[in-house]
């Protein structure tokens, strides 16, 4: 199930941290204060519309507001984000070409392909985790359960009668899903569908009872009273969902489930370069202006040096590959 060039990366991962780590503290050089010189392409790994793109052009906008160049965005979806990192990992490590991509592409697809043209750990160089989005626990309303030990009970007290929707099969929705139902101890059968947006005329309807999902995808039917929040995944309260506790606060500690979003460049970029870019963003996120607009598409900026963001992109490669293998689930 692990594809060819994930083991190689598994056992080499600390050569990704190595290429981040030197920099930390060092000053920025003639290189970075030359940088940038033209215009920079920011690759987006999916088509226009949805979080991933709102981050992307986001950042980019950002980005040619504080180099005074500018940043052209370019989408390349599709094979979940695999053309756009292929791209990426046979661009010119010169510090013109970046993308942004949702985690889930680069630490969970890499277990369920059977190969790919790059090496997930070793071919980018992380630049900058610029937000995540903590998935949410949405239900029906008319679902007879307004909290999660409700929802639990009522689960095991119809056995084989519960399904769970999902955006297809390996993807985070259909991973948190599981995961719920593994922390609980209920049986649950999963209904994969072609996007979340899939999901929502038979979850609103009551034909699927439970769907994992961003608050950017679920706010409009929650708005519209259609679905109840049991649970988010967030480490606090989300703004936009106060009145909903945390997985902690509803008992669940063990399920955690946010789908984070970051830029990468080629692996051999100048470590100088990354810190630069890393520094801009890094003051575009840490505006209270940045997070107000994050918050109204469900997300929450993260930021932090590049060494930390290498280290989360390394740990969670190893807990999904983990977790995939002990699930079961394959694309096959």
């Amino acid at each position: 199930m692990r594809v060819s060039g994930v083991t190689r990366g598994a056992m080499t991962a600390f050569s990704m941290l190595s290429l981040v780590l030197p920099f930390s503290g060092i000053t920025v050089s003639a290189l970075a204060q030359s940088y940038p010189a033209k215009p920079i392409r920011l690759i987006i790994d999916t088509a226009p519309g949805g979080v991933t793109d709102i981050l992307g052009r986001m950042s980019a906008e950002s980005l040619a507001s504080q180099s005074g160049r500018q940043v052209i965005v370019e989408n390349k979806s599709g094979s979940s984000g695999h053309i756009a990192l292929d791209y990426l990992a046979h661009a010119p490590s010169d510090g013109y070409t970046l993308m942004i991509v949702g985690g889930g592409n680069l630490v969970i697809q890499p277990f369920l392909q059977k190969s790919l043209p790059f090496d997930p750990l070793n071919d980018f160089l992380p630049v900058f985790n610029v937000a995540e989005t903590p998935h949410i626990l949405v239900v029906p309303q008319v679902l007879p359960a307004n909290t999660v030990g409700e929802f639990v009970a009522y689960a095991k007290s119809n056995p084989g009668k519960i399904n769970y929707g999902s955006a297809g099969i390996g993807s985070p929705p259909h991973l948190s899903g599981y995961l719920f139902a593994r922390t609980t101890g209920i049986n649950v059968t999963h209904v994969p569908y072609k996007g979340v947006a899939g999901t929502m005329p038979d979850l609103v309807a009551g034909r699927i009872q439970l769907v994992s999902m961003s608050l950017g995808s679920a706010r409009t039917n929650l708005n519209a009273g259609n679905l109840k929040a049991l649970a988010t995944a967030a480490r606090k309260r989300l703004g936009g969902l106060p009145s909903v506790p945390t997985a902690a606060e509803a008992g669940i500690p063990g399920w955690d489930m946010s789908a984070w979003f970051g830029v990468f460049s080629p692996r051999d970029t100048n470590p100088e370069i990354v810190r630069y870019i890393n520094g801009k963003m890094q003051a575009w996120v840490d505006e209270p202006r940045t997070r107000a607009r994050f918050l109204d598409i469900g997300a929450e900026s993260i930021g932090g040096s590049p060494a930390s963001f290498a280290e989360r992109v390394r740990s969670d490669f190893k807990y999904w590959g983990q977790v995939i293998k002990e699930s079961g689930i394959t694309l096959d």
